[in-house]
């Protein structure tokens, strides 16, 4: 089948910043452990599977990643918006357990665990304040970088992103989801286009 998603996301993770997973280096947080445990929150503003509507979806994917993310052994989860039909969040679920090809497919290849899908309200904020929440599970505030013209810090042609170009900054806030639990350190957030075509200007993602 052919699909494609597209739209914004705020992700945050235990990593201090900056964190190292974009050029496959060892995670390290703020206490000197060394693993990444994350969230990203995606708003679908137009998406399709095979002539399924996902437009106007939101869902978070979690991320537990042992060491730098090529050694593999990922363990992810996924919880879709409640207000999603349920064949909408079946879809997902199919695109981000890589059963439906294209990048989710190609990492696949270092899931060690899928975790699984649930269903809860999932809210992306974007603007001026952005962050994200999933009920009962986690809610994270973001604040980008600045560099000395006021500019957001952005990070360019990474081995591993969900976009060519992201921005980085600063989460705060807890989670606490698929017996993964951790406090926001880390955070980025960009537009975004997936698509199992391999579409141009779609990343390869990272997860």
């Amino acid at each position: 089948m052919s699909w494609t998603i597209s739209g914004t996301y705020v992700a945050g993770c235990s990593c201090a910043v900056l964190c190292s997973c974009p050029y496959d280096g060892r995670p390290r947080d703020a206490k000197g452990g060394t693993e990444c445990l994350g969230t990203a929150v995606f708003h679908v503003a137009e998406g399709d599977l095979d002539g399924l509507d996902l437009s106007g979806v939101d869902f978070a994917f979690y991320n537990h990643f042992p060491s730098n993310l090529t050694s593999g052994n990922w363990k992810v989860g996924l919880v879709v918006d409640s207000e999603a039909s349920d064949e909408q969040a079946e879809g997902l679920e199919r695109i981000l357990a890589g059963r439906e090809g294209g990048p989710f497919g190609q990492l696949s290849q270092f899931y060690g665990e899928y975790l699984g899908m649930e269903r809860a309200r999932v809210s992306l904020t974007d603007g001026d304040r952005p962050g994200f929440t999933v009920e009962g599970r986690t809610e994270l505030s973001y604040e980008p970088l600045t560099g000395p013209d006021g500019g957001t810090t952005t990070i360019r042609n990474a081995m591993f992103g969900f976009a060519p170009e992201f921005e980085v900054g600063r989460t705060t806030g807890r989670s606490d989801a698929f017996g993964l639990s951790y406090e926001a350190e880390y955070g980025e957030r960009a537009a975004y286009v997936f698509s199992s075509e391999g579409a141009e200007g779609a990343a390869h993602g990272r997860i």
